[in-house]
């Protein structure tokens, strides 16, 4: 049975995880939308795969253009996922290695500021390639509308 004073300590590991998890469901959602322009992408690509096999010269230049522009964006997303998906491990480990720090009477400070740190790079360097995804999907509608 917990005493008081552990009980106090277990309730104060969970609100220091708190703020943590809010940044988890942030990810999260990013990362949804992350697999939702992929899921999107990939589609497009399998559908200008099957029109270039039909030999039509009128699109095919334009076709393999745009197949060009395709791979790009693939590499982008998945840079981006792994991006984010590294900072959901990151912000992980910390809330774990707070609790097991907690729990073996460590002092894990230092390690904990390391995977926050970590993750924040993580997070800000996959929202900094979603962004130039976004970017190179728009230049390319844009002048494909022209």
């Amino acid at each position: 049975m917990l005493s008081l004073s552990g009980l106090t300590d277990v309730t104060h590991l969970i609100q220091l995880a708190i703020a943590p998890v809010f940044l988890l469901n942030a990810v999260a959602s990013i990362i949804g939308v992350l697999i939702n322009r992929l899921s999107r992408t990939v589609d497009r690509t399998r559908v200008l795969d099957e029109r270039l096999k039909q030999n039509d010269p009128k699109s095919a230049e334009r076709d393999h253009a745009e197949r060009l522009v395709l791979r790009r964006r693939l590499r982008l997303i998945y840079l981006a996922l792994t991006c984010e998906v590294l900072c959901a491990l990151f912000v992980g480990l910390l809330i774990a290695g707070g609790f097991v720090g907690a729990i073996a009477g460590a002092n894990f400070s230092l390690g904990i500021a390391a995977l926050f740190v970590m993750a924040m790079m993580a997070f800000i360097g996959g929202l900094t390639v979603f962004l130039r995804e976004i970017f190179l999907a728009v230049a390319h509608t844009r002048d494909s509308m022209r």
